[in-house]
Protein backbone atom coordinates (compact mmCIF):
# COMPACT_ATOMS: atom_id res chain seq x y z
CA UNK A 1 0.00 0.00 0.00
CA UNK A 2 2.68 2.42 0.61
CA UNK A 3 4.52 1.49 -2.56
CA UNK A 4 1.56 2.61 -4.57
CA UNK A 5 0.97 6.06 -2.61
CA UNK A 6 4.31 6.47 -3.35
CA UNK A 7 4.03 5.90 -7.56
CA UNK A 8 0.18 7.90 -7.13
CA UNK A 9 1.69 10.71 -5.68
CA UNK A 10 4.55 11.08 -8.25
CA UNK A 11 2.29 11.06 -11.60
CA UNK A 12 -0.07 13.82 -9.56
CA UNK A 13 2.82 15.75 -9.00
CA UNK A 14 3.21 15.67 -12.93
CA UNK A 15 6.92 14.38 -12.86
CA UNK A 16 7.99 13.79 -16.52
CA UNK A 17 10.07 10.15 -17.52
CA UNK A 18 11.08 11.14 -20.69
CA UNK A 19 14.64 10.65 -21.44
CA UNK A 20 17.01 13.60 -22.12
CA UNK A 21 17.56 14.48 -26.09
CA UNK A 22 21.22 12.53 -27.39
CA UNK A 23 24.33 14.68 -27.29
CA UNK A 24 25.36 16.51 -30.58
CA UNK A 25 27.60 15.46 -33.13
CA UNK A 26 30.66 18.08 -33.18
CA UNK A 27 30.85 20.29 -36.18
CA UNK A 28 33.57 19.14 -38.81
CA UNK A 29 36.61 20.01 -39.07
CA UNK A 30 37.13 22.67 -41.53
CA UNK A 31 38.94 21.21 -44.88
CA UNK A 32 42.52 21.99 -45.13
CA UNK A 33 43.15 24.86 -47.49
CA UNK A 34 44.41 24.05 -51.00
CA UNK A 35 48.05 24.14 -52.00
CA UNK A 36 48.12 26.38 -55.43
CA UNK A 37 50.54 24.52 -58.14
CA UNK A 38 53.07 27.11 -57.68
CA UNK A 39 53.32 25.87 -54.19
CA UNK A 40 53.54 22.17 -54.62
CA UNK A 41 55.62 22.69 -57.71
CA UNK A 42 58.37 23.69 -54.90
CA UNK A 43 58.75 19.66 -54.33
CA UNK A 44 58.78 18.94 -57.89
CA UNK A 45 61.86 17.28 -59.74
CA UNK A 46 64.58 19.69 -61.17
CA UNK A 47 62.90 17.81 -64.57
CA UNK A 48 59.79 19.19 -64.16
CA UNK A 49 60.66 22.44 -63.16
CA UNK A 50 62.17 22.74 -65.95
CA UNK A 51 59.76 21.95 -68.35
CA UNK A 52 57.33 24.13 -66.46
CA UNK A 53 59.88 26.87 -66.99
CA UNK A 54 60.42 26.20 -70.81
CA UNK A 55 56.45 26.34 -70.68
CA UNK A 56 56.44 29.50 -69.58
CA UNK A 57 59.10 30.47 -71.76
CA UNK A 58 57.14 29.71 -74.72
CA UNK A 59 54.08 31.07 -74.03
CA UNK A 60 55.49 34.64 -72.94
CA UNK A 61 57.72 34.49 -76.54
CA UNK A 62 54.36 33.25 -77.96
CA UNK A 63 52.30 36.58 -76.67
CA UNK A 64 55.35 39.03 -77.11
CA UNK A 65 55.50 37.84 -80.73
CA UNK A 66 52.18 38.11 -81.28
CA UNK A 67 52.12 41.67 -79.71
CA UNK A 68 54.52 43.15 -81.12
CA UNK A 69 52.38 42.03 -84.95
CA UNK A 70 49.67 43.57 -83.50
CA UNK A 71 51.21 47.06 -82.15
CA UNK A 72 53.36 47.34 -85.62
CA UNK A 73 50.43 47.19 -87.74
CA UNK A 74 48.56 49.32 -85.73
CA UNK A 75 51.24 51.82 -85.18
CA UNK A 76 52.46 51.92 -89.06
CA UNK A 77 48.87 51.49 -90.26
CA UNK A 78 47.05 54.12 -88.36
CA UNK A 79 50.04 56.22 -89.91
CA UNK A 80 48.63 56.20 -93.61
CA UNK A 81 44.71 55.37 -92.83
CA UNK A 82 42.62 58.39 -94.24
CA UNK A 83 38.92 58.88 -94.90
CA UNK A 84 39.43 59.17 -98.62
CA UNK A 85 40.91 55.80 -99.01
CA UNK A 86 37.58 54.06 -97.93
CA UNK A 87 35.56 56.24 -100.47
CA UNK A 88 37.29 56.00 -103.53
CA UNK A 89 38.31 53.09 -106.15
CA UNK A 90 41.65 51.84 -107.20
CA UNK A 91 43.22 53.31 -110.05
CA UNK A 92 46.20 52.99 -112.00
CA UNK A 93 48.46 55.86 -111.06
CA UNK A 94 52.33 55.84 -110.12
CA UNK A 95 52.03 58.05 -106.74
CA UNK A 96 49.75 57.32 -103.73
CA UNK A 97 47.47 59.84 -104.25
CA UNK A 98 46.96 58.80 -108.22
CA UNK A 99 46.10 54.86 -107.48
CA UNK A 100 43.25 56.06 -105.18
CA UNK A 101 41.49 54.23 -102.03
CA UNK A 102 40.14 50.75 -101.20
CA UNK A 103 36.40 50.92 -101.76
CA UNK A 104 36.18 47.71 -103.93
CA UNK A 105 38.25 45.60 -102.18
CA UNK A 106 36.74 46.43 -98.76
CA UNK A 107 33.30 45.83 -100.51
CA UNK A 108 34.72 42.52 -101.91
CA UNK A 109 35.62 41.44 -98.46
CA UNK A 110 32.27 42.00 -96.94
CA UNK A 111 30.34 40.09 -100.13
CA UNK A 112 32.75 37.28 -100.23
CA UNK A 113 31.86 36.86 -96.26
CA UNK A 114 28.29 37.06 -96.31
CA UNK A 115 28.39 35.08 -99.70
CA UNK A 116 30.68 32.23 -97.85
CA UNK A 117 28.56 32.36 -94.65
CA UNK A 118 25.19 31.88 -96.62
CA UNK A 119 26.28 28.87 -97.45
CA UNK A 120 28.62 27.71 -94.69
CA UNK A 121 26.28 28.52 -91.83
CA UNK A 122 22.99 26.78 -92.54
CA UNK A 123 25.07 23.29 -94.15
CA UNK A 124 27.02 23.57 -90.76
CA UNK A 125 24.14 24.09 -88.38
CA UNK A 126 22.67 21.29 -89.92
CA UNK A 127 25.79 18.69 -89.92
CA UNK A 128 26.68 19.48 -86.29
CA UNK A 129 23.08 19.21 -85.00
CA UNK A 130 22.60 15.80 -87.41
CA UNK A 131 26.10 14.59 -85.41
CA UNK A 132 25.86 15.15 -82.27
CA UNK A 133 21.89 14.19 -82.00
CA UNK A 134 21.33 12.01 -84.87
CA UNK A 135 24.53 10.29 -86.25
CA UNK A 136 22.03 7.63 -87.99
CA UNK A 137 23.12 5.43 -89.83
CA UNK A 138 26.54 4.67 -88.34
CA UNK A 139 28.64 4.35 -91.04
CA UNK A 140 27.41 7.82 -92.80
CA UNK A 141 28.30 9.82 -89.30
CA UNK A 142 31.94 8.20 -89.58
CA UNK A 143 32.43 9.08 -93.33
CA UNK A 144 30.92 12.58 -92.74
CA UNK A 145 33.13 13.34 -89.54
CA UNK A 146 36.56 11.75 -91.56
CA UNK A 147 35.52 14.12 -94.05
CA UNK A 148 34.66 17.55 -92.09
CA UNK A 149 38.55 16.44 -90.38
CA UNK A 150 40.21 16.63 -93.96
CA UNK A 151 38.76 19.37 -94.82
CA UNK A 152 40.04 21.35 -91.96
CA UNK A 153 43.38 20.31 -92.63
CA UNK A 154 43.40 20.56 -96.56
CA UNK A 155 45.15 24.27 -97.68
CA UNK A 156 43.30 27.05 -98.59
CA UNK A 157 45.11 26.50 -102.30
CA UNK A 158 44.01 22.74 -103.26
CA UNK A 159 40.50 24.02 -103.08
CA UNK A 160 41.52 26.80 -105.27
CA UNK A 161 42.44 24.51 -107.42
CA UNK A 162 39.41 22.15 -106.91
CA UNK A 163 37.00 25.46 -107.79
CA UNK A 164 39.23 26.08 -110.89
CA UNK A 165 37.96 22.31 -111.82
CA UNK A 166 34.49 22.85 -111.11
CA UNK A 167 33.51 25.93 -112.18
CA UNK A 168 35.31 26.07 -115.73
CA UNK A 169 32.65 23.26 -116.81
CA UNK A 170 29.96 24.41 -119.13
CA UNK A 171 27.37 23.41 -117.05
CA UNK A 172 28.28 26.37 -114.52
CA UNK A 173 28.67 28.87 -117.22
CA UNK A 174 25.85 30.93 -115.63
CA UNK A 175 28.02 31.67 -112.54
CA UNK A 176 30.68 33.49 -113.92
CA UNK A 177 32.36 35.02 -117.22
CA UNK A 178 32.28 33.32 -120.55
CA UNK A 179 33.90 34.61 -124.10
CA UNK A 180 32.84 32.40 -127.08
CA UNK A 181 31.81 29.26 -125.13
CA UNK A 182 35.12 29.50 -123.23
CA UNK A 183 34.46 29.57 -119.56
CA UNK A 184 37.17 31.76 -116.71
CA UNK A 185 35.19 30.21 -113.69
CA UNK A 186 36.17 33.26 -111.69
CA UNK A 187 33.32 35.10 -109.93
CA UNK A 188 32.19 35.84 -106.70
CA UNK A 189 30.46 32.89 -106.06
CA UNK A 190 32.90 30.31 -107.04
CA UNK A 191 35.09 31.74 -104.65
CA UNK A 192 32.21 32.16 -102.01
CA UNK A 193 31.61 28.17 -102.78
CA UNK A 194 35.38 27.58 -101.88
CA UNK A 195 35.70 29.94 -99.14
CA UNK A 196 32.23 28.01 -97.24
CA UNK A 197 34.35 25.14 -97.00
CA UNK A 198 37.36 26.49 -94.87
CA UNK A 199 35.00 27.76 -92.72
CA UNK A 200 32.46 24.95 -92.61
CA UNK A 201 34.96 22.60 -89.97
CA UNK A 202 35.17 25.31 -87.70
CA UNK A 203 30.96 25.66 -87.57
CA UNK A 204 30.34 22.06 -87.33
CA UNK A 205 33.06 21.95 -84.13
CA UNK A 206 31.74 24.91 -82.59
CA UNK A 207 27.89 23.55 -82.81
CA UNK A 208 28.62 19.67 -81.95
CA UNK A 209 31.19 21.35 -78.60
CA UNK A 210 28.10 23.03 -78.04
CA UNK A 211 25.43 20.60 -78.00
CA UNK A 212 27.69 18.08 -76.26
CA UNK A 213 28.13 20.50 -73.38
CA UNK A 214 24.45 20.29 -72.49
CA UNK A 215 23.71 17.99 -69.89
CA UNK A 216 21.16 15.11 -70.67
CA UNK A 217 18.96 15.47 -68.17
CA UNK A 218 17.73 18.87 -70.53
CA UNK A 219 16.74 16.55 -72.82
CA UNK A 220 15.26 13.78 -70.91
CA UNK A 221 13.09 16.64 -69.05
CA UNK A 222 12.01 17.48 -72.77
CA UNK A 223 11.08 14.30 -73.84
CA UNK A 224 8.70 13.33 -70.83
CA UNK A 225 6.72 16.10 -71.38
CA UNK A 226 5.97 15.39 -74.99
CA UNK A 227 8.68 16.90 -77.01
CA UNK A 228 9.91 15.28 -80.07
CA UNK A 229 13.55 14.91 -80.52
CA UNK A 230 12.92 17.44 -83.72
CA UNK A 231 11.43 19.32 -81.62
CA UNK A 232 13.59 18.85 -78.61
CA UNK A 233 16.82 20.15 -80.67
CA UNK A 234 14.66 23.31 -82.25
CA UNK A 235 12.91 24.82 -78.91
CA UNK A 236 15.29 23.69 -76.24
CA UNK A 237 18.63 22.45 -77.23
CA UNK A 238 19.84 24.91 -80.08
CA UNK A 239 18.73 27.86 -78.17
CA UNK A 240 20.82 26.88 -75.06
CA UNK A 241 24.11 26.19 -77.39
CA UNK A 242 23.37 29.39 -78.98
CA UNK A 243 26.91 31.02 -77.94
CA UNK A 244 28.88 28.08 -79.15
CA UNK A 245 27.04 28.37 -82.08
CA UNK A 246 27.80 32.23 -82.64
CA UNK A 247 31.31 31.79 -81.39
CA UNK A 248 31.58 29.06 -84.61
CA UNK A 249 29.99 31.51 -87.17
CA UNK A 250 32.31 34.29 -85.92
CA UNK A 251 35.45 32.29 -86.26
CA UNK A 252 34.35 30.77 -89.60
CA UNK A 253 34.31 34.91 -90.92
CA UNK A 254 37.38 34.94 -90.10
CA UNK A 255 38.78 32.56 -91.37
CA UNK A 256 36.95 33.81 -94.71
CA UNK A 257 38.20 37.78 -95.14
CA UNK A 258 41.94 36.16 -94.22
CA UNK A 259 42.10 34.08 -97.13
CA UNK A 260 44.11 34.94 -100.53
CA UNK A 261 45.16 32.03 -102.70
CA UNK A 262 41.22 30.90 -103.01
CA UNK A 263 40.78 34.75 -103.91
CA UNK A 264 43.48 35.11 -106.19
CA UNK A 265 42.32 32.26 -108.08
CA UNK A 266 38.54 32.13 -108.19
CA UNK A 267 37.98 35.74 -107.76
CA UNK A 268 41.06 36.98 -110.29
CA UNK A 269 42.32 39.77 -107.44
CA UNK A 270 41.61 42.59 -110.02
CA UNK A 271 41.46 45.50 -107.96
CA UNK A 272 38.61 47.22 -109.28
CA UNK A 273 35.44 45.33 -110.17
CA UNK A 274 34.87 43.87 -113.53
CA UNK A 275 31.13 43.13 -114.05
CA UNK A 276 29.91 40.25 -116.91
CA UNK A 277 26.83 41.00 -117.78
CA UNK A 278 24.14 43.75 -117.64
CA UNK A 279 22.32 43.14 -114.70
CA UNK A 280 24.21 45.41 -111.91
CA UNK A 281 24.39 42.93 -108.87
CA UNK A 282 24.36 39.73 -110.84
CA UNK A 283 26.61 41.23 -113.43
CA UNK A 284 29.07 42.10 -110.26
CA UNK A 285 28.60 38.47 -108.68
CA UNK A 286 29.56 37.19 -111.83
CA UNK A 287 32.77 39.11 -112.13
CA UNK A 288 35.94 39.58 -110.85
CA UNK A 289 37.31 41.59 -107.55
CA UNK A 290 39.73 41.34 -105.07
CA UNK A 291 39.45 41.72 -101.65
CA UNK A 292 41.60 43.51 -98.15
CA UNK A 293 43.93 40.53 -98.15
CA UNK A 294 44.66 40.65 -102.62
CA UNK A 295 45.26 44.29 -102.05
CA UNK A 296 47.50 44.46 -99.09
CA UNK A 297 49.49 41.70 -101.32
CA UNK A 298 49.34 43.67 -104.12
CA UNK A 299 50.79 46.83 -102.85
CA UNK A 300 53.45 45.36 -100.35
CA UNK A 301 56.82 46.00 -101.10
CA UNK A 302 57.34 42.88 -102.98
CA UNK A 303 54.01 43.24 -104.89
CA UNK A 304 53.50 44.40 -108.44
CA UNK A 305 52.31 48.08 -107.54
CA UNK A 306 54.87 48.41 -104.18
CA UNK A 307 52.77 51.16 -102.66
CA UNK A 308 53.61 50.07 -98.89
CA UNK A 309 51.76 53.20 -97.07
CA UNK A 310 48.60 51.54 -99.12
CA UNK A 311 49.32 48.37 -98.13
CA UNK A 312 49.55 49.36 -94.01
CA UNK A 313 46.45 51.38 -94.22
CA UNK A 314 44.36 48.43 -95.61
CA UNK A 315 46.46 45.65 -93.42
CA UNK A 316 45.12 47.82 -90.52
CA UNK A 317 41.67 47.99 -91.36
CA UNK A 318 42.06 44.08 -92.26
CA UNK A 319 43.14 43.55 -88.66
CA UNK A 320 40.50 45.42 -86.85
CA UNK A 321 38.29 43.61 -88.30
CA UNK A 322 39.63 40.06 -87.02
CA UNK A 323 40.51 41.59 -83.60
CA UNK A 324 36.95 42.77 -83.64
CA UNK A 325 35.56 39.78 -84.71
CA UNK A 326 38.25 37.68 -81.69
CA UNK A 327 36.77 40.25 -79.40
CA UNK A 328 33.26 39.50 -80.13
CA UNK A 329 33.67 35.77 -80.01
CA UNK A 330 35.37 36.09 -76.48
CA UNK A 331 32.28 38.05 -75.36
CA UNK A 332 30.30 34.84 -77.15
CA UNK A 333 32.25 32.47 -74.94
CA UNK A 334 31.65 34.60 -71.34
CA UNK A 335 28.30 34.66 -71.92
CA UNK A 336 27.61 31.27 -72.83
CA UNK A 337 29.91 30.45 -69.43
CA UNK A 338 27.65 33.04 -67.29
CA UNK A 339 24.27 30.93 -68.49
CA UNK A 340 25.66 27.40 -68.69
Amino acid sequence: MGGEAADEAVWGAGVSTVAPPPPTAPPPAPAPARRSARDSSASWRWTDRLGLAFAWFLGLTFLAVTAAIVIYMMVQGIRYVRPELFVTHPAAGVTERESGGFLDPLLGTVIVALMAMAIAFPLGLSIGVWLSEFGRPSWLARVTESTIEMLAGSPSIVFALFGTLIFEQGALAFLSRTNDGVVYGRSFFAAAAMLSLIALPLIVANVREGLQAIPGHVREASYAVGKTRIATTRRVLLPAARPSVVTGAMLGVGRIIGDTAIIVILLGATLRFTEAGDVPLLGTLKGTGSTLTTFVYANAPTGEINQPEKAFAAGFVLLSMVLALNFAVDVAARRGRRWS
